[in-house]
């Protein structure tokens, strides 16, 4: 999506940046993981097949996609590349022609040191607060497989409620309305983040 392009959001645990050709081969070496690809719903793809997937996915007006850094290493030396603070990404879905205000989203920690610190639960609070504040929307989706209890109960954790179980997808679909308590309650837990100009890999004024 090109509306994120130059947009970087800092957090307390994460920052989430636009997904760019510098961290294509970092996230193509986590989808030759066999758990993630099958958490993701994801299939197999070779380096330049990613390159292509970035490209459309920065154009696509459907998609807005960030990268997920580690805060506490990004922010530990000025010269640290992206690459080497990736902790996973964050996604949303602008999928349903007939409802503009409905995301769907999904989070993904694909760096096993990263996993367990919260790191998701910040990510998604971020894009959710992003997706409300400049996309519009208004109710979000996420489709998580039945078997990954730790993803669903962060979403149960963040007001979501499941609405549907797919026996053939094996997947459990849970939604969110943002009603105006739900927006305040979000503003909130989202305060604390910065939004900043991003520029080829660089945080910069505005």
């Amino acid at each position: 999506m090109r509306l994120n392009e130059n947009i970087l959001l800092l957090g307390k645990k994460v920052v989430l940046v636009p997904y760019t050709s510098e961290h294509v081969p970092r996230y193509h070496e986590w989808m030759k993981s066999e758990e993630l690809r099958r958490l993701t719903a994801s299939e197999p793809l070779t380096l330049e097949q990613e390159y292509s997937m970035q490209q459309s996915w920065r154009e696509d007006a459907d998609k807005c996609t960030f990268i997920v850094l580690d805060a506490e290493k990004w922010q530990a030396q000025p010269r640290t590349t992206e690459e080497s603070c990736m902790a996973g990404d964050v996604n949303l879905f602008l999928t349903d022609p007939g409802d503009p205000s409905l995301g769907e989203i999904e989070v993904m920690i694909a760096e096993p040191s990263c996993r367990g610190k919260g790191f998701g639960t910040e990510a998604v609070l971020m894009m959710m607060s992003y997706g409300v504040s400049k996309l519009g929307l208004t109710k979000f989706e996420a489709k998580i497989g039945q078997g990954n209890e730790p993803s669903i109960r962060m979403f149960q954790k963040l007001h979501f409620e499941q609405v549907a179980v797919s026996s053939v997808f094996q997947e459990v679909t849970l939604r969110l309305t943002v009603t105006e308590h739900e927006r305040q309650w979000l503003l909130e837990q989202t305060s604390h983040v910065q939004e900043k100009c991003y520029r080829d890999g660089l945080s910069v004024s505005c």
